[in-house]
């Protein structure tokens, strides 16, 4: 059987479908042990698996500057933004400005518990701007053992689930953190 041509976003599964380019959302401090195994997992299913370390690539104190870059630099390309949710996620404001730019572009929306994330009353603290969309049924959560274990055709639904979601459902009407903390 002859190879097919790639194509310029790569191809999927059996290579009938073009692979998706996910952007990771996590604070890099923290849990960036949890973005190398889903990135060693998952990187030949999804053609780019984005770990740009805004932290560290955007050195501005212009934070439209900064905006702008995680935007058309980060999530433009991108078919959806997952987050991945530890204990310390939920007071970055980079993460919560890349869930903004997601949501701008109606781009799709998935956070992943991580194991740290402590359950407390049925619930857990993750990014307001996450949560916001939870409830409104436009962003899609799972945790990360199910998705470790279901492997890429759990993510594989998971991605197409939160890519067909009715853009009417999304609520970006939070005001924008400002510092983290």
């Amino acid at each position: 059987m002859a190879a097919l041509p790639p194509t310029p976003f790569g191809l999927g599964l059996l290579g009938l479908l073009p692979r998706r380019s996910i952007f990771i959302s996590y604070y890099h401090a923290a849990d960036q042990a949890y973005y190398d195994e889903f990135s060693r997992l998952f990187s030949e299913t999804y053609g780019v698996v984005r770990d740009n370390s805004l932290d560290r690539k955007i050195d501005s104190d212009d934070t439209t500057y900064v905006r702008q870059s995680i935007r058309d630099n980060h999530i433009t390309g991108s078919s959806c933004t997952i987050v991945l949710c530890g204990p310390m996620t939920p007071y970055r404001k980079y993460v919560d400005w890349e869930i903004k730019a997601t949501l701008d572009k109606q781009h799709g929306l998935i956070g992943v518990k991580l194991p740290e994330l402590v359950v407390v009353n049925n619930g857990c603290h993750k990014p307001a701007r996450l949560q916001d969309n939870i409830n409104s049924n436009y962003a899609v959560w799972t945790h990360w053992g199910l998705l470790i274990n279901g492997g890429a055709e759990i993510l594989k639904k998971y991605v197409e689930e939160s890519i067909e979601k009715s853009k009417e459902l999304i609520d970006n009407t939070r005001t924008m953190m400002t510092k983290n903390g």
